[in-house]
């Protein structure tokens, strides 16, 4: 989808001094995992196919910047272009035509306290929850439009955009994946600027690729005709455990791709009311596109679960169904399948970062002798239509 939004006029963002982060993180919306950076979108409050910007998930390696976009610069240089260039806030609303993409980003670690209870101990790292994935539209330039005038060379191997937060965040992609439609520089979110949190002024957004390659508060893009090695693919955001073979200077081999997962909309533990319900949650396949979901109850058998939204490579789906619980203590589980015949497994392989959890979780849930004070979780079912989102 392309556009011809006009250049917004922007002023640099207003800080607290007392925080990391600059929007607003209720606990009615947001899972706040203690660092002060990082905070999760509650699953039970996901309204509609795209995730508001107010409860889009944060994770950040670094307090959010101070960055004005009259000052601001995004230069792309490196051995793998004949001629350096630098681009202006304003250069990239007015001199390239604007393209939006509906995509998720989620953060390799999301689970990681689950997979911690699944194996009894607890990893370092941020204490995800399942929140720690969003969805959103994305607004901007694409990738291959701000590299073309810079001329790539015929050895040109991989692009590493840098970001502009204390810690200068980067990480290496190959040239094919630069270059694909949906990589997008984006510079508005859901219709808005971009948000401070979320990038402002100017952000990375690599389709169906963990939240690290998606680059925020980008300043530099480095092509080149060697491979490049940062933290963030050596050290961190790589696989490091028996099974996953070291290759010098990688302590594992680097998280690209996301595989595939699910979650109810329901909160952990849950209690719904002895009486008909709609069940409703998303499901993700990274690069590839969700082909069916799978619904468990209890003991019983695996059903299917109606998808209620298109199934696109890169986004999540909607899924539903209706459940006329008994009171008691039961247990929900749902599994996801892609296109390419990948299911959500029993159990994940243990690495030592607990990064890609995607095992079938068992949801505990607690239906009640009769309705609990303070409003239902869950809504009674009602007509369901084949390929609308609810």
């Amino acid at each position: 989808m392309t556009g011809s939004m006009s250049a917004p006029t922007t002023t640099a963002p207003t800080f607290e001094t007392d925080r990391k982060v600059v929007k607003p993180t209720p606990a009615e919306l947001m899972e706040d995992t203690g660092t002060g950076l990082d905070y999760g979108t509650r699953p039970d409050r996901m309204p509609g196919h795209l995730t508001p910007n107010d409860r889009f998930f944060i994770r950040s390696h670094a307090p959010t910047p101070r960055l004005d976009a009259a000052t601001w610069t995004l230069h792309v240089e490196g051995n793998g272009v004949r001629e350096p260039i630098a681009y202006t806030y304003d250069d990239l609303w007015s001199r390239f035509p604007l393209a939006s993409v509906v995509r998720t980003i989620e953060c390799a670690g999301n689970r990681r306290v689950l997979f911690g209870e699944e194996i009894g101990r607890r990893f370092t790292g941020t204490q995800w929850g399942r929140g720690a994935i969003s969805t959103a539209e994305w607004t901007g330039v694409r990738l291959r439009d701000l590299l073309e005038p810079a001329g790539i060379t015929p050895g040109a191997r991989e692009v590493m955009p840098e970001g502009l937060d204390e810690i200068r965040a980067r990480r290496p992609m190959p040239l094919a994946k630069a270059w694909a439609d949906d990589t997008v520089v984006a510079l508005a979110m859901n219709g808005e600027v971009l948000p401070a949190d979320h990038g402002f002024p100017a952000r990375l957004v690599v389709s169906g690729w963990l939240g690290a390659a998606s680059i925020k508060w980008l300043g530099r893009i480095e092509v080149s005709e060697d491979a490049l090695y940062v933290p963030w693919n050596t050290e961190d955001y790589v696989l490091i455990g028996p099974d996953f073979p070291a290759d010098e200077p990688a302590l594992g081999p680097a998280i690209n791709a996301l595989t595939v997962t699910s979650l109810v909309e329901l909160p952990w533990p849950a209690r719904l009311r002895p009486e008909p319900q709609t069940v409703r949650g998303r499901a993700f396949a990274g690069e590839n596109r969700v082909a069916r979901v799978e619904y468990r109850i209890d003991d019983g058998r695996w059903q299917d679960a109606l998808i209620t939204s298109p199934a696109t490579p890169g986004v999540w789906v909607r899924w539903q169904f209706c459940w006329n619980p008994e009171p008691g203590e039961h247990t929900l589980r749902v599994r996801a399948t892609d296109d390419q015949g990948n299911t959500q497994p029993e159990s994940s392989s243990w690495n030592e970062l607990g990064y890609l959890h995607h095992s079938v979780l068992t949801h505990p849930v607690r239906v009640e002798q009769a309705a609990p004070r303070g409003g239902r979780e869950g809504n009674a079912c009602g007509r369901i239509r084949r390929g609308r989102g609810m």
